[in-house]
């Protein structure tokens, strides 16, 4: 299927490893312009990885005023994915408050400041899309990895709230939910307490978690006009292991 992505200029953030280079891959199977962005990135190494030149930014979201310089840096993209961020997994008394404001500062304000940045700027080139990457922690809520969840809740709400009413703007903005993908967070994932199902591929849907494709195959699409009355959505990737009584 032709997602009629060629030439289209994509900003990735997150995008060195993981679900973000996954992202990254399948824009550039598309024919798209390709920007990645990292807190550690080499531009030859993402190139090779991609397999495709690409333009690659070493910078840290979470600092002020991040965003604004890659805006003013790349003025004229057409989707940007948001997609960095690490947040802990830990109870609400593990996580202190400098660790909680310092993980958010990346993930959630990184999406907020970026979203701020670019969509004016994609209004003013005659509209645009943005895909925020969420994750179903906002849905089922564990205890064990509160931080994560209050997050991930924050980025949907922004997502649904902003793309309720883009469309005024020619603008689409979409959230999109992985649950667990087979990357090394998830392993990471996997030895914290109450996460107990990340441990047993069999307890999971189809006995396996979502692979990177399948993620980055569901972003390209949403952000193709081929999806282009889709706005204010969350989609979610999980092989229905949220909407399961029980889920994780």
């Amino acid at each position: 299927m032709d997602l009629d992505l060629t030439g289209k200029r994509v900003l990735v953030t997150g995008g060195s490893k993981g679900i973000g280079l996954g992202i990254a891959r399948a824009f550039i199977a598309e024919g798209a312009d390709l920007i990645l962005v990292s807190r550690a990135i080499h531009e030859g190494e993402a190139s090779e990885k991609v397999g495709r030149r690409v333009t690659a930014v070493n910078l840290d979201l979470s600092q002020q005023g991040a965003a604004e310089q890659l805006s003013e840096q790349f003025p004229d993209i057409d989707i940007l994915v948001n997609n960095a961020g690490a947040v802990p997994s830990g109870t609400l008394f593990d996580i202190d408050e400098a660790r909680w404001r310092s993980a958010w500062d990346l993930k959630v304000f990184g999406t907020i400041n970026m979203c701020r940045s670019f969509y004016p700027l994609m209004v003013a080139r005659g509209g645009g899309t943005i895909v925020n990457i969420a994750g179903i922690g906002a849905i089922v809520k564990n205890p064990a990895a509160i931080c994560i969840a209050a997050g991930n809740a924050a980025i949907i709400a922004m997502s649904q709230a902003l793309g309720s009413a883009s469309h005024r703007d020619n603008m689409r903005v979409v959230a999109v939910n992985p649950g667990p993908v087979a990357t090394e967070r998830l392993k990471a994932a996997a030895d914290v307490p109450g996460n107990q199902k990340f441990n047993a591929a069999a307890a999971l849907p189809w006995g396996r978690p979502a692979s990177v494709e399948e993620i980055a195959a569901t972003v390209a699409f949403l952000a193709s006009p081929l999806s282009s009355y889709t706005s204010g959505s969350v989609v979610t990737i999980d092989g229905g292991l949220s909407a399961s009584a029980q889920g994780l």
